[in-house]
């Protein structure tokens, strides 16, 4: 049996009152005495009335919801910016609609429409890897406000939120060089990734302006920067005939592998081989040796998507904010480049 939806309407025919009294009593009106207040909420909640959002943003032009839309909700990381998310957002009074895109273009578009007809006040967005075509894209900055963070765009004319890559990547790699490493590769992403691309230009820094000569052939670029290819790779560099002395990988997970590999070959770290990973995640003081690597604060990145997305919302002009907010990553100092 299909069961009845309480309505404002039903509880106001039950009271034998006005559905917008019924309203006013159930949001603590102060022309609405406090008997009726009192009578209206205790039937209220007797019959399990549940306010319908979308028809009070309707009603106010505001539903108090913020669209999220994620490459990988299961990500270590990722996971860490949600709960930032999600934490600042109940502060401000806002709920939180939640999606991924699995790194598909094409779902991400389709979220973005969904969310739009979700009636959201706002979208936080961390874009797919393959994102190139930005058409689908800005026309929601002419509905909503609209932020990216973590995988952003410079093509998108509105607000980014990412930690900062070339810094924190230019300091883990004259951290190699000042353990005396002067031979050292990377594993990035190929083109068109935003974040690889600015964690390869601070590597490339750091080498210029310690005048260590850049080798093609130990600059490694592949579609995915797994555990899977950081082994492949690794295997890969061994075979050259001049190895090097140290390992940037850009994330984590390609680290791991790395290590596992020459773990495999007996190959002394970070003596032989140093190696540093990128994210900090739950399993770089698993692995043995526990693995260097630069610490990405996710929950910060989040509260500040959240920080800055509902001071667009609730701004009283229209003018669109074009700005990179680059929060700082810090270098984890461990056995994988340095033995006390």
């Amino acid at each position: 049996m299909k069961k009845e939806l309480v309505t404002l309407k039903k509880i106001a025919q039950i009271l034998d009152l006005s559905t917008s009294t019924v309203s006013r009593a159930l949001n603590d009106h102060p022309d609405i005495s406090e008997a009726t207040t009192k009578k209206v909420k205790q039937l209220a909640q007797s019959l399990n009335y549940v306010p319908n959002i979308f028809a009070k943003g309707f009603r106010k032009h505001r539903s108090n919801i913020i669209g999220v839309i994620v490459p990988n909700i299961t990500h270590y990381f990722t996971t860490t910016m949600v709960r930032g998310i999600l934490e600042e957002a109940a502060i401000k009074g806002y709920r939180v609609i939640i999606s991924e895109s699995n790194n598909d273009v094409l779902k991400q578009t389709e979220m973005l429409n969904t969310m739009m007809q979700f009636g959201v006040d706002g979208i936080l967005a961390s874009l797919t890897k393959m994102t190139r075509d930005i058409d689908n894209i800005l026309p929601i900055l002419n509905k909503v406000p609209l932020i990216l963070f973590d995988k952003v765009s410079n093509k998108i004319p509105c607000t980014q939120i990412t930690i900062n890559d070339e810094e924190a990547a230019y300091n883990a790699i004259e951290h190699l060089i000042n353990i005396g490493k002067k031979r050292i590769a990377i594993i990035k992403e190929r083109e068109f990734s935003y974040t690889s691309e600015k964690r390869f230009s601070g590597y490339l820094k750091a080498l210029k302006d310690h005048d260590i000569e850049i080798d093609e052939k130990i600059i490694i670029s592949v579609d995915d920067i797994s555990l899977i290819q950081g082994k492949r790779m690794a295997n890969h560099l061994l075979s050259i005939k001049k190895r090097p002395d140290a390992i940037f990988a850009i994330t984590d997970s390609a680290a791991i592998g790395v290590i596992q590999t020459l773990k495999k070959f007996n190959i002394n770290i970070p003596e032989d081989i140093a190696v540093v990973g990128f994210s900090n995640s739950s399993h770089s003081t698993i692995i043995e040796p526990k693995l260097t690597t630069v610490d990405q604060p996710g929950e910060k990145i989040g509260k500040n998507a959240v920080k800055y997305l509902i001071e667009e919302i609730e701004s009283t002009t229209d003018i669109l904010t074009n700005k990179m907010i680059e929060i700082k990553g810090n270098l984890i100092i461990r056995d994988s480049t340095f033995k006390v």
